[in-house]
C-alpha cells in the first residue's frame, strides 16, 4: 500500500477540517420532510449542480446481482470527456447510517479537495436492494467496498493507481478488512473506527467477554426465526421513536459517550428515513 498516497489522503482530510464531524444545523423531526433534492441531510450539502463547483451524480450498479444506490461526487472543473486523471476515494458509511448523512459529508469535502469520491448505501440498506432489509453481515459490507472500487475503476477519468478508501465508524472496520484483501486500495483512512466483529463478540470495550456464548445462542435463535420469515432486529435507535423518546433514552446515558452521541446525530440532528440505526 503506497505510503505516499496514504499520507496525502490523511493530510487532505486534516486540511479540509475532516478530522471533526463538521456538521451543522438542527434537523430533528423535520428530517422526515427532507427538501434537499438529493435527500442529503448534512450541513452545506449540494442542492444543485453548477458549473465550476463540486457536482453530485446519483448512480446505480450491481454487486453480486444486487442493486447498489450511490452518490458520485465530482471535483470542480471535472470534464467528462477531458484527459485529466483524478485520485478517487470510496466512503463507507457507519452501521445503521446512510450515504446521505456523514458519509456524504466526507465525500463532498473530499471532492472539494480535488478527489472523485463515492458514497454508497450498503446492500440490504438505504436505497440499495436486498432482502431482508437492514441485513448487516460483515462479509457483505466488505464486498460493498470492493463494489465501489469496481465502479470507480470503470470511470476513464479515475487514476486506478490512486484509489483510496475512507471508512467511518462501523464502515471504518469494514474498510480496514477490505484493504487487507483488495489490493486496488492504495491508501486507507478511518474516522471513529468501530470494530464490529470484536464488539459483537466481546461487548463494547470488551466489557462482556463472559457473555459470548449467550450471544451466540441468541444469534442461533434469531437465525432459526429468520427461516420462518421472522426477522429479529438489533440497534441503538428503537424504530419509530419520537424525539421525546430518543431524548429520554439519551438522558439514561453518560455525556460524550458513543451511543449517546449516535442517538443525537442519527436520531435527532441529522435523521434520515433510510438510516434507522437498526440491523
Amino acid at each position: 500500500m503506497g505510503k505516499g498516497f496514504t499520507k496525502k489522503l490523511i493530510t487532505a482530510l486534516m486540511i479540509g477540517g475532516l478530522m471533526t464531524m463538521g456538521v451543522s444545523g438542527q434537523i430533528s423531526e423535520a428530517a422526515a420532510n427532507i427538501t434537499n433534492p438529493y435527500g442529503l441531510v448534512y450541513g452545506n450539502a449540494i442542492t444543485h449542480n453548477e458549473a465550476g463547483k463540486v457536482n453530485i451524480r446519483p448512480v446505480e450498479y450491481k454487486v453480486e446481482g444486487i442493486k447498489v444506490s450511490a452518490n458520485l461526487y465530482l471535483p470542480a472543473g471535472y470534464e467528462e470527456n477531458g484527459s485529466k486523471k483524478y485520485a478517487a476515494v470510496t466512503v463507507a458509511h457507519p452501521n445503521g447510517g446512510s450515504k446521505e448523512q456523514v458519509a456524504g459529508l466526507y465525500a463532498q469535502r473530499l471532492a472539494e479537495l480535488g478527489y472523485i469520491a463515492i458514497a454508497a448505501d450498503a446492500r440490504y440498506q438505504g436505497a440499495s436492494g436486498g432482502e431482508p432489509r437492514l441485513r448487516d453481515y460483515p462479509s457483505n459490507r466488505i464486498e460493498d467496498i470492493s463494489g465501489m472500487l469496481d465502479y470507480l475503476s470503470t470511470l476513464k477519468n479515475v487514476d486506478t493507481s490512486r484509489i483510496g478508501s475512507l471508512g467511518i465508524c462501523g464502515g471504518g472496520g469494514y474498510t480496514l478488512a477490505a484493504a487487507q484483501i483488495d489490493k486496488r486500495i492504495k491508501a486507507v483512512a478511518t474516522l471513529s473506527m468501530f470494530n464490529s466483529g470484536r464488539v459483537r463478540r466481546n461487548g463494547f470495550l470488551d466489557a462482556d467477554i463472559k457473555g459470548i456464548q449467550a450471544r451466540l445462542e441468541k444469534a442461533a435463535v434469531a437465525r432459526n426465526k429468520e427461516l420462518t420469515g421472522e426477522i429479529v432486529y438489533e440497534g441503538f435507535l428503537p424504530p419509530n421513536s419520537t424525539d421525546e423518546q430518543l431524548r429520554a433514552k439519551m438522558a439514561e446515558l453518560p455525556e460524550n459517550t458513543l451511543y449517546r452521541d449516535g442517538i443525537e446525530y442519527y436520531g435527532l440532528s441529522h435523521r434520515h428515513p433510510n438510516a434507522t440505526g437498526s440491523y
